[in-house]
């Protein structure tokens, strides 16, 4: 029966590039196909590359979530992990495992869509919050329009799918069994995003079910190819378990694919590392190697140093063979597994905790690391949404990205002159995050063609 449960599984499931689901049209799957306001259409103009580059500065957020297979509830608050009232980014990375329990029916059976659909909506609202509530209260609404809102805004179900003056937007998102990841861009430097793909990597029961692997995703962003990489490892607390842990990454970097050639003269990346900019984030799952009684005295004194020390994921990176040229955060924050679910407990101390056979002493499982050249790292922390029994981590970075000044070009016919329209758009980006947005300004120029 297991060869013929793991064959249909494999044969039923599509892992082509182009089967994730995205807010943007000319994908297989269109995220939502819901009414949306009577709103002025965004134009598609044709983008001319010229020869000449410069480098800009773009902010990337990227998050890491195990939500122990707890579907997310209307009111959830995830304020907190992308903490957008503070710093807006113009890349969101949101990475989840466990987005279902890890039965036999859902490693086996089909994926369950509406689960990732949930954690969208969630993501969806809370990036677009300020969008919303700038477009209500905008003054130079029409009735028709505001009357629009109020018929949307009434149906919770549709209030999250409309393109209500969107800051952010779906660019790619994809689940294999509990691993989703999603990828959010500000609306208007999508032209900018090219050859979006997924490529997923079962490595879980039997060595290719998707319990356990990976789901990649990958894009160009102006002229710079990025890769991140959302990763569920092996578990266990045993002596030996990381060698296990890094036979899965080892699969995951040389199993995963990506199509080259998407016209005559291009040439993308195939494989991970061959992407300019790299981020790998998950549960990595990769534990502390001391006893577990003194593990949790230094975590009770606080001393980060000594536990990093002996944390395996650390140990690799720097004389390991796994994850070599690959780079790190500074880790200032207490270990974010395993906790008492909704509670501040670690699992075994305290009133709340209750003692088990298995090793489940505090451990930093969730982790964010990166290679290339061109990132900067502003922050890496965790949050404190108890509602699984791992916590959130998250970073910043900032990226530089070769920038190709571009010309536009309208087709359309100028009713007044009869002739074409070149527009020719000279981009430029703040350098110093500190005090600008580090959004894309651009001039324009236009001259009339016969």
């Amino acid at each position: 029966m297991w060869p013929r449960l793991v064959a249909s599984k494999l044969l039923r499931k599509t892992l082509g590039s182009n089967n994730f689901v995205a807010d943007f049209p000319g994908n297989t799957y269109s995220f939502l196909e819901l009414p949306t306001l009577d709103l002025e259409p965004v134009p598609s103009p044709k983008i001319v590359l010229t020869g000449h580059h410069d480098t800009q500065k773009f902010k990337v957020f990227v998050s890491t979530w195990n939500v122990g297979g707890v579907a997310p509830t209307e009111d959830l608050n995830i304020d907190d992990l992308l903490d957008t009232c503070n710093t807006s980014c113009d890349i969101y990375v949101l990475g989840f495992q466990e987005v279902v329990p890890l039965r036999a029916k859902n490693v086996l059976g089909s994926d369950k869509k509406k689960i990732s659909m949930k954690w969208n909506s969630l993501i969806r609202r809370t990036l677009n919050k300020k969008s919303h509530n700038q477009y209500y209260n905008n003054d130079n609404l029409s009735d028709k329009q505001r009357n629009s809102f109020r018929a949307i805004k009434g149906n919770k179900s549709n209030i999250e799918s409309s393109m209500i003056q969107q800051e952010f937007r779906c660019l790619i998102s994809k689940q294999m069994v509990g691993i989703l990841i999603s990828v959010w861009v500000r609306s208007d430097l999508h032209p900018f995003f090219r050859n979006p793909n997924v490529s997923c990597v079962g490595c879980g029961i039997m060595g290719c079910l998707g319990n356990k692997g990976s789901v990649s995703v990958r894009f160009q962003f102006h002229e710079t190819s990025f890769c991140f990489v959302c990763s569920h490892l092996a578990s266990g607390g045993r002596e030996g378990d990381e060698k296990i842990r890094n036979s899965n990454a080892a699969e995951i970097l040389s199993r995963t694919s990506f199509p080259t050639a998407m016209g005559p003269s291009l040439d993308l990346p195939k494989k991970i590392l061959d992407h300019d900019r790299v981020v790998l984030l998950g549960d990595l799952n990769y534990r502390i190697s001391l006893p577990e009684r003194e593990t949790r005295l230094l975590v009770n004194r606080k001393d980060w140093n000594t536990l990093l020390e002996n944390d395996q994921l650390r140990m690799e990176l720097m004389d390991g063979e796994a994850f070599e040229a690959w780079h790190e955060g500074t880790i200032n924050f207490a270990p974010t597994y395993k906790y008492i679910p909704r509670s501040g407990e670690y699992y075994g101390c305290g009133h709340l905790g209750t003692k088990s056979k298995k090793n489940r002493a505090p451990a930093w499982c969730d982790r964010i690391i990166w290679t290339g050249e061109g990132f900067k790292q502003l922050l890496y922390t965790r949050s404190e949404t108890p509602l699984s029994d791992h916590r959130p981590v998250k970073a910043m970075f900032s990226t530089e990205v070769k920038v190709s000044r571009l010309r536009y070009q309208s087709f359309c016919l100028s009713e007044r002159f009869g002739r074409r329209t070149t527009t020719t758009l000279d981009f430029h980006s703040d350098d110093e995050y500190s005090s600008h947005s580090g959004r894309l300004s651009f001039h324009v120029k236009n001259k009339m063609t016969p």
